[in-house]
């Protein structure tokens, strides 16, 4: 008898074996699967899928009308704007106390008033010559390149026919961690101020207005604590500010800019 209960014990611990190693298997493959996806994700899906996300997005924000005076600066200062990588560029205001601003793969820049109100207008030119530069270096593909690796929400997005799909709540919320919330690596933060000086230099603005708009930031980062909740998402994963504004502040030595 106990010779064939341990028979049974057996041939139930392999029959499990055997489950879990099929389904390992499938994981793997499945794994594969997205991993190939992600790489072939190419720059007119993530555009695609970036406009559906900015469409629903201006939906729900409060978007300041042409007649608004936060628009007509934000126009004016963006006027000789055209585009980045041969993307057409589209800028909207929100009604917004956070100091923020980004820029997306679409060409869609959108720019809170909290950040128009704290800066100058060649402040505010460097921090969105700054998140322009994360469009132009390909840094948003390879954001959604990584997050579909790990995020179940974004593993169904690489295109499997002629036809984008409609993008589902919490594949918005998945991009929303890609778009607003993005950890870029420090190399690609770097890489975005490098671009915003370059920027600001080839518009005929003096530079060190993108230290003084990083100085501005350090100090909020060291306020009240509504100062520095104002300013989390907009440096909270970049570089550590002093760092920053040594880096910029060299280039612009190094250039002749006079402060």
């Amino acid at each position: 008898m106990k010779r064939l209960i341990l028979i049974a014990a057996a041939a139930l611990a392999l029959s499990s074996c055997s489950v879990l190693q099929n389904l390992n298997s499938e994981r793997l493959l499945q794994g594969g699967v997205y991993a190939v996806q992600a790489l072939q994700l190419s720059d007119d899906e993530v555009v695609e899928y970036v406009r559906q996300y900015v469409t629903q997005l201006d939906a729900q924000s409060v978007v300041l009308p042409e007649t608004n005076a936060y628009t007509k600066r934000l126009r004016k200062l963006t006027s000789k704007l055209d585009g980045v990588n041969e993307m057409p560029l589209n800028f909207k205001v929100y009604k917004n106390n956070e100091i923020n601003a980004f820029a997306c793969a679409d060409g869609s820049v959108r720019v809170y008033t909290g950040i128009m109100d704290a800066m100058t207008d060649d402040e505010l030119l460097g921090v969105i010559g700054h998140e322009m530069g994360h469009v132009a270096l390909h840094h948003t593909r390879k954001q959604m390149q990584k997050q579909m690796l790990t995020s179940a929400a974004l593993q169904g997005l690489a295109s499997t026919g002629d036809k984008m799909a409609a993008l589902t709540d919490s594949q918005f919320g998945a991009l929303t961690e890609v778009i607003l919330n993005a950890k870029f690596s420090r190399s690609m933060e770097t890489e975005a101020d490098d671009y915003g000086y370059n920027y600001l230099c080839e518009a005929g603005k003096n530079p060190w207005a993108m230290v003084k708009s990083f100085e501005k930031m350090q100090a909020l980062e060291n306020g009240t604590q509504a100062q520095q909740s104002a300013v989390a998402n907009l440096f909270s994963s970049h570089p550590d500010t002093q760092a920053r504004i040594d880096h910029i502040s060299q280039r612009c030595l190094n250039d002749g800019y006079k402060r």
